[in-house]
Parts: structure tokens; C-alpha cells; sequence
């Protein structure tokens, strides 16, 4: 601990607003406890829940400003915490921490539970890897454990072209499924296409009924969704009698109930199970990690007037070193 600087610069707030309070702050780097790890970050992932806790919204209560932004991101292991095992200083490492206590990732450290910490896929570079620890997990765990999609089903991922569902739908493609994609735009519908979709369609203007009877004329199988609204329920139009919807928590409206529909909402996971499996995946996928914009740590403020500006293909990402 004593080679490393006692401040740190970080994007945080001191009060609830838009993108305009985020600013640059010196801030004391965080001591990691016996079971943290601290991470010398290179990027960090920039996501709509972020933009939701600095309009204000909490999941544990009011907070204590200046307040750090962030729930994952990429770098090395800086310190570790006494009873930690498994990793060493130098370590390249990401981490998905939701509402971190020691503050979050728009930060040059971060200190965060060793649980919520993992070894970074070989094939991704720092900026690649601090862009999926949140996205990945929510993607591959609506695919294996809220759908459990089997190879040769149909599936339709919908908001196939955001930070989730681009990852979303090249797993259910490793699944071995075949997988109708919902886009905005020409060219989302463009993108999703290059990931892999067999099928996509404009989610707003498109027919999806009519793209969903090419692909399962008996109707598909299950839905995963990253969006709500009235795109939404024409996908459900589509799912033949006994099939499946998943979606994460936080996707507004939520979708109603429906007689023979199995609905599932969840939450993403964190932990080394979690990691490994998702390790795994991002390998046997050869997976693309599709980025939208690259902003410096000074620039959090547009990066999130990008974020709120919408239609975003991929992830945005902030280089912190």
C-alpha cells in the first residue's frame, strides 16, 4: 500500500441532477478491506443505471456525496486484502460491483469484494473487458438460467443492439439457438445482422409477427428482453403456447401477465461461479464486444448526455489511464 498515491481523480456528484453535475474530483484512494480487492482501473463500463443514480435513485438508501459512479470496469490488481486468495498484484482483472460501498468505477481505484472480481478474458483488451462485467452476466444468465434456451429452439431477443442484448444474442446463437433480433433503425438492424441474428427487424416500425412466422411459423420459443413498451408485446404475439419471457429488473413497462406464458424477471448474479461461467462463454463464443463511444474520465458528463440522447449500438466506455 505504501507505493500507491493516497489521491485518486474520480467522476462523482455532490448532488442529484443530470449529466451536468458530474464533474472531476480528488478523492482519497480507497483501503481494501480484508476481503477487497483494489483495482487501478483502465475503463470503466458507462449504463442507464448509472444515469439512474445520478437522477437520484438508490437501491440501499440515501447516499453520502461526493458520490463515484460505476458498477464495473477493467485494470489491475493493486492491493489485496488479507484474507484474499487467488489473485496478485499486476493481476489484469474485472469486476462488476452494483451499488459499491467504497464508491464506484468512475474512479482511477476502485475497491470492491474479491467475490465480485474475476480474472479478464484472454482475448479483450482493458476497454473490451470494463465494458461487459455488468452486460455479461445480465446477457448470459437471462440466456442459461432465466430461459434455458436449448439448442434448435427460436428465440427473440429484444433490444438486441444495446449493451445487453448485443451480448444477449450471441449467446443464444453459442446456445445454438436461432434468434429473430429486435433493433431500432436501419442501422441497428444492420448491426444486429453482422452479430449473428437469423432474422431482425425494426423493433418500432417493423413487422415482427410477420418476421417471427419466417423464422417459427408455429410460433418461437422464448423472448428475452432488454426493452418494454408496445414492441414488447407484439414479441409476446409471437411465443406459441407454453413458451418463456425473460427479462431483467428495471426494464419499464413491465410486460403483463399472460395465460400459458411462463415470465420470468431477474436480477444478474455476481460471483466466481458467475465469472467463470461467463469466462467461459466469452471464449467459446469468440465474443464480440461491440463498443459505441470511447470518452476520457474528464468527459463523464457527455458520455452520459450520449447515454441519455439513446440509441446506442453497444457500450459506452470511459478510458480512465
Amino acid at each position: 500500500m505504501r507505493s500507491l498515491p493516497k489521491m485518486m481523480r474520480a467522476a462523482a456528484i455532490d448532488r442529484y441532477g443530470g449529466p451536468e453535475v458530474l464533474s472531476i474530483h480528488r478523492l482519497p484512494v480507497p483501503t481494501p478491506g480484508a476481503h477487497e480487492v483494489l483495482i487501478a482501473l483502465y475503463a470503466a463500463g458507462v449504463g442507464g443505471w448509472d444515469a439512474d443514480m445520478r437522477d437520484g435513485w438508490s437501491p440501499s438508501g440515501r447516499k453520502r456525496f461526493p458520490l463515484v459512479l460505476g458498477t464495473d470496469g477493467a485494470g489491475t490488481v493493486a492491493a489485496i486484502g488479507s484474507r484474499v486468495r487467488g489473485f496478485k498484484i499486476g493481476d489484469r482483472v474485472y469486476a462488476y460491483s452494483f451499488d459499491n460501498p467504497k464508491g464506484g468505477f468512475y474512479a482511477e481505484y476502485v475497491a470492491v469484494p474479491a467475490n465480485s472480481v474475476a480474472h479478464t478474458p484472454r482475448q479483450l483488451d482493458f476497454l473490451h473487458a470494463g465494458a461487459i462485467p455488468a452486460t455479461g452476466l445480465t446477457a448470459l444468465q437471462g440466456v442459461d438460467d432465466a430461459l434455458h434456451v436449448r439448442r434448435g429452439e427460436t428465440v427473440i431477443v429484444h433490444g438486441a443492439a444495446g449493451g445487453v442484448g448485443s451480448l444477449a444474442l450471441q449467446f443464444a446463437k453459442l446456445r445454438g439457438a436461432r434468434v429473430l433480433a429486435t433493433a431500432r433503425g436501419m442501422d441497428g438492424v444492420k448491426f444486429v445482422r453482422r452479430l449473428g441474428a437469423d432474422v431482425a427487424v425494426d423493433g418500432r416500425r417493423g413487422d415482427i409477427a410477420a418476421a417471427a412466422r419466417r423464422l417459427a411459423p408455429e410460433g418461437v420459443d422464448a423472448v428475452v428482453a432488454f426493452a418494454g413498451g408496445k414492441a414488447l408485446t407484439r414479441c409476446l404475439d409471437a411465443i406459441r403456447r407454453g413458451g418463456r419471457l425473460a427479462y431483467p429488473n428495471g426494464v419499464e413497462p413491465k410486460p403483463r401477465k399472460r395465460r400459458g406464458l411462463k415470465i420470468t424477471s431477474y436480477d444478474a448474479d455476481v460471483g466466481v461461479r458467475q465469472f467463470e461461467r461467463l469466462n467461459r462463454a466469452v471464449d467459446e463464443a469468440d465474443l464480440k464486444v461491440p463498443i459505441a463511444k470511447v470518452y476520457t474520465l474528464a468527459n463523464a458528463a457527455r458520455a452520459h448526455k450520449r447515454l441519455a440522447a439513446g440509441h446506442v449500438l453497444g457500450k459506452i466506455v470511459l478510458r480512465i489511464r
